[in-house]
C-alpha cells in the first residue's frame, strides 16, 4: 500500500460551475498549475457546456470531467434535463440537483479510484461548486476556494440566531477557535451555505457524513480532535478594484484578475439565419483567430462616423428568463441611436428569441432596417451591428467606446482591462455588487434598472422614457472624468499577474507540494 501511495500522482481537482465568467478563470489556474507542477494530476470538473476547453486543458497536461447539468437553468432546460415535463419548475430543479450531485460524487470516485488520499491532494472550488467542500471532507483532502468574485448571495438574516440555537456547542467552538483555525468569522464570510439544511440530507444519506460539517456523525459533537485550519480563499480580482477589509478572515487573499487566454473565448459563431456564404472569404486573421470582415468594417466606422461603437451584451440573461420582450429591447436601441450619433454592436449570445426579433425587424417595413450582411444583421441604417455566438472581449472591448453589460464578473473584468467606461444593468447575484462597485470606482454611472434597459412593452412613452435614461448614462460614461478613471485603473491592473500570484500562494501555503526527491 505504501508503495502504491508513493507512485500515485497527487490530485489537484478544480471544480467550477456556472457560466463562462465563473468557470474560465478557474480553468486558467488549473492549466497554469498543470504546466508549473507537472507531477500533479490536474482535473477540471465543470458543465458539459464547457467541454470545448478540453483541448486547451489537454495541451497543458490537464483533463476535464464534464457534468451533464447546464450552466444556466431556464424552465425549458429544467423540463428537458430532468425529463419531468409535466412537473413544476421547482420539482424539476430538485431532480436536476440530485442528479448533479450524483455525477459529482461519481467524478471523485473515478479520480481517486481505490486509492486513499495522499499528501498534496487538494480540491479547489468556486462558490457555485460547494459540493466540492463536502466531497473533500468525504475523501479527506484539503479544500480551498478560488473565486473570481465575492460571495454572490446574502446570508439569511436569521442564520446566526438559528445556528446558535441548533448547534450551541459548535457555535461556541467556532467563536473560541484558535488563530489559524476555522472560526465563526469564516462562517460569516462565506461558509454559512455549507451549514444549510439543503446539504444535510445529502451528507447523511448519500455521503454517510454528519448532517452538519465539523461534527462527528456518531457522537453529534464537534470534531475538536481534528479541527481544520481556516480555509484558504483566493479571489481573482485586483486590489485596485476591491480592497481586502480587516474583517475578512486572514486566510483570504486577493490575487489580481485571472484572465484566460484569448483563444479560450470561443471564436466568432454565426447564427445560421444570419449567413448565406462561407466564412473562408469573409474573415481577417488576427493571430490564430479569424475575425469576420463585416465586423472589422463596422468597427472602422463609416465615412460620416468614425467613432468607436458601443458594445451591448447581456450574455445568459435572456436564457435566464429576464428578457421578456426582445422586440421592445430592439425598439429601445433604435430610439437611442436615432436620438444620437452613436453606433452599437449587439451580442445576442445565441438567444433564439432575440435572434428571431432581429430577423423580424429586418423583414418589416418602415423601420429603418438596412440589410443582411455576410456575418450578421445591420439594423437602423447601418447603426446597429447584431451578431450571434461569442467573440473575445479582450479583442473587441479595446475597439469600443463603452461596454453596456449585466455586471457579470467576466464582463466587468474585461472592460476594466480594456480601460473603457461601463454601463451596468444587474439582474442577479454578484452582478449587483459589481455594478455598484464600478459606479463607486468612477468607471461607470449609476447602474440602470432592468426595466430601463429591458422594457416589458413597446409603448411609445415607455420606450421614450427608457431611451432618455440610457442616453444619459452613455453621456456620463463618455465624459472625460469617467474615461480618464477607466484608463488609469486599466494601467494599474496591467502590471498584475493574478494567475501567477494564485500559484505562488498555493505553493507558499503548502496546498500544492513540490515533486518529491527521487
Amino acid at each position: 500500500m505504501e508503495g502504491n501511495r508513493r507512485r500515485r500522482r497527487p490530485n489537484a481537482i478544480f471544480m467550477a460551475f456556472g457560466t463562462k465568467g465563473d468557470v474560465l478563470p478557474i480553468a486558467a489556474i488549473a492549466t497554469a498549475l498543470a504546466s508549473d507542477q507537472q507531477h500533479y494530476n490536474v482535473v477540471l470538473i465543470t458543465h458539459l457546456a464547457h467541454k470545448y476547453l478540453e483541448a486547451h486543458l489537454v495541451a497543458k497536461g490537464a483533463s476535464i470531467v464534464p457534468i451533464s447539468t447546464p450552466p444556466v437553468l431556464s424552465m425549458e432546460d429544467a423540463h428537458r434535463t430532468s425529463g419531468l415535463e409535466d412537473f413544476s419548475f421547482s420539482r424539476c430543479k430538485e431532480a436536476i440537483k440530485q442528479h448533479h450531485r450524483e455525477e459529482c460524487l461519481s467524478a471523485f470516485e473515478n479520480i481517486f479510484g481505490e486509492d486513499s488520499s495522499i499528501e498534496g491532494d487538494f480540491v479547489a472550488i468556486n462558490f457555485f461548486a460547494l459540493e466540492g467542500w463536502h466531497l473533500a471532507e468525504l475523501f479527506r483532502v484539503r479544500c480551498v476556494v478560488v473565486a473570481p468574485y465575492v460571495v454572490p448571495y446574502s446570508m439569511p438574516s436569521s442564520f446566526e440566531c438559528r445556528f446558535k440555537s441548533t448547534f450551541p456547542v459548535l457555535y461556541r467552538c467556532l467563536q473560541e477557535a484558535h488563530p489559524g483555525k476555522v472560526c465563526w468569522n469564516d462562517v460569516l464570510h462565506w461558509m454559512w451555505p455549507l451549514f444549510m439544511e439543503d446539504w444535510g440530507s445529502w451528507r447523511s444519506n448519500f455521503l454517510k457524513l454528519s448532517s452538519c460539517p465539523l461534527m462527528d456523525p456518531v457522537t453529534g459533537l464537534p470534531l475538536l480532535h481534528d479541527w481544520p485550519a481556516s480555509p484558504l480563499v483566493l479571489y481573482g480580482f485586483s486590489k485596485e478594484v476591491v480592497e481586502c477589509p480587516d474583517y475578512w478572515p486572514q486566510s483570504t487573499r486577493i490575487c489580481g484578475f485571472w484572465f484566460p487566454p484569448m483563444e479560450w473565448e470561443l471564436p466568432y459563431k454565426k447564427c445560421g439565419d444570419f449567413s448565406f456564404t462561407s466564412l473562408e472569404n469573409l474573415c481577417i486573421k488576427v493571430g490564430s483567430w479569424m475575425v469576420p470582415t463585416a465586423l472589422c468594417n463596422f468597427l472602422k466606422g463609416t465615412p460620416n462616423n468614425f467613432s468607436a461603437p458601443i458594445f451591448i451584451g447581456l450574455n445568459s440573461i435572456g436564457r435566464m428568463g429576464f428578457m421578456k420582450n426582445p422586440q421592445a429591447f430592439l425598439e429601445l436601441l433604435k430610439a437611442v441611436l436615432e436620438a444620437s450619433d452613436y453606433r452599437a454592436i449587439l451580442l445576442s449570445a445565441d438567444y433564439e428569441p432575440l435572434n428571431d426579433a432581429i430577423m423580424n425587424m429586418l423583414g418589416s417595413d418602415n423601420n429603418g432596417c438596412d440589410r443582411l450582411s455576410e456575418d450578421g444583421v445591420l439594423l437602423f441604417y447601418d447603426r446597429l451591428f447584431c451578431f450571434s455566438g461569442t467573440i473575445p472581449y479582450s479583442w473587441l472591448f479595446s475597439r469600443c467606446s463603452v461596454s453596456i453589460h449585466h455586471g457579470g464578473s467576466g464582463s466587468t473584468a474585461a472592460a476594466l482591462r480594456a480601460g473603457i467606461p461601463q454601463i451596468t444593468c444587474p439582474f442577479m447575484l454578484d452582478q449587483f455588487y459589481w455594478a455598484e462597485r464600478m459606479s463607486w470606482l468612477g468607471v461607470a454611472p449609476e447602474p440602470l434598472c432592468r426595466d430601463q434597459l429591458l422594457p416589458n412593452n413597446e409603448g411609445e412613452i415607455t420606450i421614450l422614457q427608457a431611451s432618455k435614461l440610457v442616453l444619459n448614462a452613455i453621456e456620463v460614461a463618455l465624459s472625460t472624468k469617467v474615461k480618464t478613471c477607466a484608463s488609469q485603473i486599466a494601467r494599474r491592473i496591467s502590471f498584475e499577474d493574478g494567475i501567477g500570484e494564485a500559484l505562488r500562494i498555493l505553493k507558499e501555503e503548502k496546498i500544492c507540494i513540490p515533486r518529491p526527491e527521487d
